[in-house]
């Protein structure tokens, strides 16, 4: 199963990928790396993936002309590496519909949140600020919307008393990157039932249960 991965920062989630099916593991995993771009030729993930010896490519947005321009080159650009499945990576661009449609139901995007709630850049933090006591993260599939694609699969992680938007944003990433390997292997033998919204066939592994916290007057 070839993907290419598309990332705009320092690849974390891409390490996880790599570390899982790159090198001596890709022809147990039966999962071929082919590329991974980028938007900025300083992305961190660019230099990951060099050192894995996975070829790279740049499209920069100040490049084109148009937002069309960009989305047609950089549609063009992966098409090159045939990929069987795209990732978004962390890759902080929208897609736009010519990219879209020439990968439809095969581009596949992570989102530090629950979905439908708290969509957009800035997940954790307004679901932090909305009070909640659970989050999580959602691996969906990419339509034309922001954040809107059926969604394949989510996770819930717990949010703890005097948590920060950057602890949150870590347990979600750490469960993020485990999902990520485990539905990319899971693709390799099976597909996605896809009828309309709903994506069946795959589920994540159930989140750990959490202990709970007396509340003080308990211990009295």
């Amino acid at each position: 199963m070839r993907i290419v991965l598309l990332a705009s920062g320092s690849g974390t989630l891409t390490q996880a990928v790599i570390d899982a099916f790159a090198g001596p593991a890709r022809a147990e995993a039966g999962v071929e790396i082919v590329g991974i771009g980028s938007d900025a030729a300083t992305a961190g993930v660019l230099a990951r993936a060099e050192a894995a010896g996975i070829p790279t490519f740049v499209v920069r947005p100040r490049d084109s002309a148009t937002r069309e321009e960009w989305n047609r080159t950089l549609r063009d650009t992966v098409a090159d590496f045939a990929p069987d499945w795209v990732v978004s990576a962390g890759f902080m661009r929208i897609l736009g519909e010519e990219f879209i449609s020439a990968f439809p139901d095969r581009i596949i995007n992570t989102h530090p949140a629950l979905l439908p709630a708290f969509p957009g850049a800035h997940g954790v933090r307004d679901a932090l600020a909305h009070g909640v006591k659970v989050t999580g993260g959602t691996i969906h599939l990419v339509d034309a919307g922001v954040d809107t694609g059926p969604i394949i699969t989510q996770f819930a992680v717990p949010v703890h008393d005097g948590d920060t938007e950057e602890t949150v944003h870590e347990r979600i990433k750490t469960r993020e990157r485990e999902e990520v390997v485990r539905l990319l292997a899971f693709l390799t033998d099976n597909d996605l039932d896809i009828d309309g919204r709903r994506v069946q066939g795959y589920r994540a592994r159930p989140s750990d249960p959490t202990p709970s916290t007396p509340h003080p007057k308990e211990d009295q």
